[in-house]
């Protein structure tokens, strides 16, 4: 087997990781990711036949069975992992029965994947029926988008349009706007249904006063989505309490997607 240390995916969590920490996305043990691999990718590293440990699931994942995911651990920080990567995340495979998971390496000294594990694997089969080509399920708290919360509707739509006008790219990024979710308690399967509802129709879900949930193709498409959003809560909330003299139009947001070849999500322009 190769080093596992050396690994394309465990890198790469480390990296992003250690970015988003740099961020101020998470804070503590706040946030968590999970990344979908590809059987090929973690058997060049990994024995399959040696698991370390199995553990009961609280829901139904058989429609994720055999696939094989690198998870960030619960109660661990984002700072760490880059310097420990075997305590701070781990890679796992979902049982045959969608009932149980393996444990193939890391999460060391008994640790255990992210306490969110329900709620990604949930929005991993939601996006999977929308996109095969999903991977990818990020979870953060960048300050702006949740101060945003605090202060603007909640309602989909309109959400959508203030950050929409925010910033030139914001639909072009995301197009088919974003959900939001009042608050709800956290690490439970409700909150896990209820984000996998939305985040069928949008690669992000808001998490109102606790943070982000934004998932993607690999991670750079991921990452740039949640820093395109709170680049524009950023710019809506330094000038909320301030006179606008001009925004971007309905109109002129139509032009955009024009130009690039994009569908905005249908009603939320009035064009």
């Amino acid at each position: 087997m190769n080093n596992i240390f050396e690994a394309p995916f465990v890198r790469e969590m480390c990296h992003i990781t250690a970015n988003m920490y740099r961020m101020g996305w998470d804070e503590r043990n706040g946030g968590n990711i999970s990344w979908i691999l590809e059987k090929e990718a973690v058997e060049q590293y990994l024995d399959p036949a040696a698991v370390l440990r199995t553990l009961p699931l609280s829901f139904d994942a058989s429609a994720l069975a055999g696939r094989y995911l690198i998870v960030t651990g619960t109660g661990r920080y984002f700072r760490n992992v880059e310097r420990c990567p075997q305590d701070n995340m781990g890679v796992i495979r979902i049982g045959a029965d969608g009932k149980s998971y393996d444990i193939l390496w890391g999460f060391e000294h008994g640790g255990r994947p992210t306490s969110e594990l329900p709620t990604h694997l949930m929005n991993h089969i939601a996006r999977l029926e929308a996109d095969p080509q999903h991977r990818v399920v990020m979870h953060c708290h960048p300050a702006n988008i949740l101060a945003m919360t605090y202060v603007h509707d909640l309602d989909d739509r309109a959400f959508t349009k203030t950050l929409w006008q925010m910033c030139t790219e914001c639909i072009v990024v995301f197009p088919e706007g974003i959900s939001v979710l009042p608050w709800m308690v956290c690490g439970t399967n409700a909150i896990g249904e209820a984000t996998a509802e939305k985040i069928r129709d949008t690669r992000v879900v808001l998490w109102a006063a606790h943070g982000i949930f934004g998932t993607g193709r690999d991670m750079d498409e991921t990452f740039g989505l949640i820093e395109t959003v709170e680049k524009a809560a950023e710019i809506y909330i330094k000038i909320q309490n301030v006179p606008w003299k001009q925004s971007i139009t309905d109109a002129e947001l139509a032009a955009l997607c024009e130009e690039f070849g994009l569908t905005p999500r249908a009603g939320y322009l009035d064009v």
